[in-house]
């Protein structure tokens, strides 16, 4: 470990640089608000004072709207069913809620939703029954390609009176179209009699329709629903109670940050608007940068939190919350710890069946890729998307190479002899600056598109070389050293 006096101060820099840049992007919201407004209608909050609110993240006001109409009470509606079924009928509590689940997708899907949810399933279920990988793969891919058919859309949204409507049966089918593949694999790979009982109809019928996860994750493979559903492990009512009470609060917190950064910091309104993101300063692209990508995790913490509390009500074990971004120093360490269900799933059933990194560094290449490529296709296959995923490919390929070629003996034994373990630290903060700032720029891709990832590219590593750049990695030095020390400690605890 760091002298303590040295942490601290790679701390205090990381602290003031977020708090200095987020003042610097609250300052150019309110100098170009006029602008912003005229262009993308910012809307009054008298919540909040008054202020007003960016409301271009359509994710967040998406599912804002959404919580607000309905999908609140259905939620609070399987807390109560759930918590009667285990005092009263805990051996049938999964048909139970499986039940509740057909029928709250019913209230806010229609009897269309409905159908083409048990629609996709079936024809999954049917599918596994030859006991096939490749054809449960190739019909799982089949039915997440029909949901992009410009003649079945044109079909889907003549089922609604509102746009929304037709998004909400796309994002459930698309999230659903995971739980039915991982069932699927499953049944496949089940060669005792015994254990294909569990993969039943009605077993998947309770998995695909449990309606915590129902619309937007998170992930949960089937093999620890089913186990974990079969043995809950249950508390006393009072003990619920607590897990309740202190789950809301830290979903009030986290709800309210996010609501706090739209009113104080246009920050999605201002990557909107390319001809802004040109001349504002270099403190507040940086700042922009960082507020985005902390918005997208504290967003999760809400859109994830909430599924996760009621799986905790319900006995079960949901995958962890997104890890703070802030603390992220590698690609790896990215897919690993923001979304743990997701990476789960695409380890147990893409990286792993492809070879993994069992048939060597062209194996390895080739499943790392399927893999990028299948979450590139299943996010929706738009360019930014596959630009993103390409990216990600290269930053997680680069990433392992400079690891192995640290670890060979020719270069791990004059580090070790020449350098103090201090000094090693200082040189893995200083190799994952460069693979932070990376990280950032080809999550903004994602998050904001191309143009946005070319005007930062442009401008803090073209245009600002040499004084912008280093200041942006030598602030992301500090950074990496703070994450490098977060990993340590939570990986002791």
């Amino acid at each position: 470990m760091l002298p303590r006096w040295e942490l601290s101060l790679y701390l205090l820099t990381s602290l003031g640089f977020h708090f200095y840049s987020f003042y610097e992007v609250h300052k150019a919201s309110r100098e170009h608000e006029e602008e912003l407004d005229r262009e993308f209608e910012l809307e009054t909050d008298t919540f909040f004072g008054g202020l007003k609110k960016d409301p271009t993240d359509f994710e967040w006001s998406f599912w804002m709207e959404w919580g607000k109409r309905k999908l609140a009470w259905l939620l609070l509606g399987h807390v109560v069913v759930s918590q009667l079924a285990i005092l009263l009928a805990k051996k049938h509590r999964a048909w139970i809620l499986m039940a509740y689940g057909v029928c709250a997708c019913w209230c806010v899907l229609g009897a269309p939703g409905v159908a083409m949810a048990a629609l996709h399933t079936i024809i999954a279920f049917c599918v596994a029954q030859l006991h096939s990988l490749p054809l449960s793969w190739l019909c799982s891919l089949l039915l997440l390609s029909t949901l992009r058919l410009r003649s079945v859309e044109e079909i889907q949204r003549t089922w609604y009176t509102t746009e929304n409507e037709y998004f909400l049966l796309q994002f459930t089918l698309t999230v659903r179209c995971l739980y039915y593949t991982s069932f699927s694999l499953e049944l496949c790979q089940q060669q005792l009699p015994a254990k294909r009982a569990a993969c039943s109809l009605p077993w998947m019928l309770a998995y695909v329709f449990y309606y915590p996860v129902f619309h937007n994750g998170p992930i949960l493979n089937f093999p620890e629903f089913f186990t974990q559903m079969q043995q809950p492990e249950l508390c006393s009512p009072r003990h619920r109670l607590c897990i309740l009470a202190q789950g809301l609060g830290r979903l009030l917190c986290w709800w309210g940050l996010a609501e706090l950064m739209v009113h104080l910091m246009y920050t999605h309104a201002l990557h909107s608007s390319t001809p802004l993101l040109e001349v504002v300063s270099c403190w507040t692209l940086g700042g922009l940068a960082l507020a985005h990508v902390l918005f997208f995790y504290v967003k999760y913490l809400v859109l994830f939190g909430v599924p996760a509390l009621l799986m905790r009500l319900d006995g079960l074990s949901p995958p962890p919350l997104p890890r703070c971004v802030s603390t992220m120093f590698s690609f790896a360490g990215m897919w690993r710890y923001f979304d743990v269900g997701l990476h789960n799933f695409l380890i147990r059933y893409v990286y792993i069946p492809l070879g993994g990194s069992k048939h060597g560094l062209l194996g390895t290449l080739l499943s790392t890729a399927m893999t990028f490529a299948f979450v590139s296709y299943w996010h929706g296959s738009y360019e930014d998307l596959w630009c993103w995923a390409g990216l990600n490919w290269l930053g997680v390929t680069v990433e392992s190479a400079a690891r192995r070629l640290l670890e060979t003996p020719c270069i791990r034994d004059p580090l070790a002899q020449h350098l103090s373990p201090q000094a090693r630290r200082r040189l893995h903060a200083a190799l994952a600056s460069c693979s932070t700032s990376m990280l950032i720029l080809f999550n903004l891709v994602f998050l904001g598109g191309i143009q946005v990832g070319k005007t930062y590219w442009n401008r803090l590593f073209v245009q600002g070389w040499p004084w912008v750049t280093l200041s942006v990695l030598g602030f992301l030095y500090c950074y990496s050293h703070v994450g490098i020390a977060w990993a340590q400690t939570y990986t002791m605890s």
